[in-house]
């Protein structure tokens, strides 16, 4: 049984297949159209998954939603008509999208797919939960899924048995977690719905001091986690704001401008909501325990790529193990929605080995080599023994490499598949790298990725971290070895690589280690700032171009920046978007 599931229309639009309840491909429509968290339909990401299996759109069973429509436009029109008249600008601005588009998601799949086999609607929460169940390694676990709202519900749990889910409770909008934090990250000018994770970098350079003031005043938390918000203090209810003066007037001052130099204030607020967030995240896992009785946790939706919340609920012991899915946003929608409607509609048994690493689009030795001879581009070429070693030597040389090789990564995380690597012992790396590669925000931090079996011996770890997904302390005797991707708080968000997984970046960290004694590289996504991470060999090539990377690395072949006339290639430049 072929399944397309499907994601759109609010961000991250995406696509998935699931062959046999196996996933066999999915890819975020922004990586074909240069639009990041781009929210159109994802026809490009479609086709891609049919091609990737050799499959037509006849051939495939059903094509499931990753939530209800009709269910969000009514939860939609209550809102606009309990705050009416305020809400006439926001009404007016979005109903003509609902009724030119999003009602009709079933006429808009058969007409840009061609599609005349079974839609199916899954509810967006349970997408979220089968999206982080059915991929985790548990045969049965607690869920808890957290975002901003889905058609209703903003927070959801509960629990996974074998082949089955079932959601015992749910949190409904108004009042939603995610929607905080996003009201706090517009209030510090960044972003919402892209630049969350801004605000969890941002809260290490200061003190929550504004926390007991933003829970006397906006938000009551209760002892099972769930929240009610002071609506007066926001306008996302019913305007095209998601704060106004009463926000402002609370916490003394006004919405920081965007791109305005950061302020003492502004680290203190980021400090507080991130700490109110752990708190009410904490109590929410806490009742999803006691409420299912079980020992492991999977956790999705937006809220759970807050690393920094999801990694001390790690380190804290609560559950034996969790299982955060690594595209927990929106994006992971499409997965989820996927696979619940296979184990529906089957008897099958869940499977345990469900992969990531081989999703994306990918392209070989002779494409690659294509690009480069049709634009006479200077290069070399090394041979597999010999490109971890080559690698390594540039890193130590302190050169920025760009890795580009095998299918990209599917979510909002670079794996070593589309990274740019640095040397994570130079104490100016992560500021040049800001600077002159991502061009983005001096505080914002880099990740370390760290052989398996040499995590523990940097990080209070203890377990694998394939996917980037939960911060980490670097232990005291390594924070001045690592600089480069030791956070202000001392953290790291780590990435763990055995040579099963990722084989030639796991052999270049071993011939790092073999040349400095160090396991340990700076690794980020293969992007400029504004862009989504780099998807063909001309893309990577242009990011190469427009940034400080010194050495791009093509599959096997070898592109340095000094042997570049960049005058000749002047049309592959890009520049940089806000984000």
């Amino acid at each position: 049984m072929n399944i397309l599931g499907i994601s759109c229309f609010y961000h991250d639009s995406a696509a998935s297949l699931v062959r046999d309840g196996l996933l066999a491909a999915a890819v975020l429509e922004e990586r074909f159209t240069g639009v990041k968290h781009d929210s159109d339909f994802p026809s490009n990401a479609v086709n891609f998954c049919l091609e990737k299996e050799g499959l037509r759109i006849d051939d495939i069973d059903y094509i499931v939603f990753y939530d209800k429509p009709f269910t969000k436009f009514d939860r939609i029109l209550n809102s606009y008509l309990q705050t009416a008249p305020v809400s006439y600008p926001a009404f007016r601005k979005a109903i003509p999208v609902w009724l030119r588009q999003k009602l009709w998601l079933p006429q808009i799949i058969r007409k840009e797919l061609g599609f005349q086999g079974e839609l199916l609607f899954v509810e967006h929460h349970l997408s979220h939960a089968a999206g982080t169940y059915y991929c985790s390694p548990f045969d049965k676990a607690a869920i808890l899924t957290i975002d901003g709202v889905g058609e209703w519900a903003t927070a959801s749990v509960g629990e996974g048995r074998g082949n089955k889910i079932e959601l015992q409770k749910v949190m409904n909008y108004p009042h939603s977690v995610g929607l905080l934090y996003s009201a706090f990250t517009y209030f510090l000018g960044f972003r919402v719905n892209s630049a969350e994770y801004k605000v969890m970098g941002l809260a290490p350079y200061g003190e929550p001091v504004y926390a007991d003031l933003i829970k006397s005043n906006i938000v009551r938390i209760f002892d099972d986690g769930s929240i009610h918000l002071n609506l007066k203090y926001f306008e996302y209810h019913y305007g095209l704001r998601m704060t106004g003066k009463r926000f402002e007037k609370l916490l003394g001052r006004p919405r920081r401008s965007p791109e305005s130099e950061l302020t003492e204030s502004d680290r203190n607020i980021a400090a507080s909501i991130q700490a109110v967030t752990e708190e009410i995240v904490f109590k929410m896992a806490r009742h999803a325990k006691d409420l299912t009785g079980l020992s492991s946790l999977c956790l999705s939706g937006g809220v759970a790529l807050n690393c920094a919340a999801a990694g001390k609920l790690l380190q804290s012991r609560m559950f034996d193990d969790m299982y955060v899915q690594p595209p927990s946003s929106d994006a992971g929608g499409a997965i989820g929605a996927a696979l619940y409607a296979h184990y529906s509609m089957t008897d099958s048994p869940k499977r345990n080995d469900q992969p990531y690493f081989t999703l994306g689009p990918a392209f070989t030795e002779s494409e690659i080599k294509e690009f480069i001879e049709s634009e006479n581009i200077p290069h070399s070429y090394t041979t597999d023994d010999r490109l971890s070693s080559f690698t390594a030597g540039k890193l130590v040389e302190g050169k920025i490499v760009a890795l580009f090789h095998g299918p990209m990564e599917f979510g909002p995380r670079a794996l070593g598949f589309r990274s740019i690597l640095a040397d994570a012992r130079d104490r100016e790396m992560k500021a040049k790298i800001n600077r002159a590669v991502k061009f983005r925000e001096t505080f914002r931090p880099f990740a370390p990725v760290v052989t398996e079996e040499s995590a523990p011996e940097y990080f209070e770890s203890g377990r694998p971290s394939p996917y980037m997904l939960f911060n980490f302390e670097v232990k005291e005797d390594k924070r001045e070895i690592i600089p480069a991707v030791t956070h202000k708080d001392n953290t790291a968000r780590i990435q763990t690589v055995n040579r099963s997984g990722n084989p030639p970046l796991y052999d270049i960290l071993k011939s790092f280690e073999k040349e400095t004694g160090v396991p340990v590289v700076l690794n980020t996504s293969f992007n400029l700032r504004g862009r989504p991470i780099v998807r063909t060999p001309q893309e990577a090539f242009s990011t190469f171009l427009s940034s400080g990377i010194d050495v791009l690395i093509l599959g096997n072949f070898v592109i340095e920046k000094i042997n570049i006339d960049a005058g000749r290639f002047e049309r592959f430049k890009i520049t940089t978007r806000e984000d």
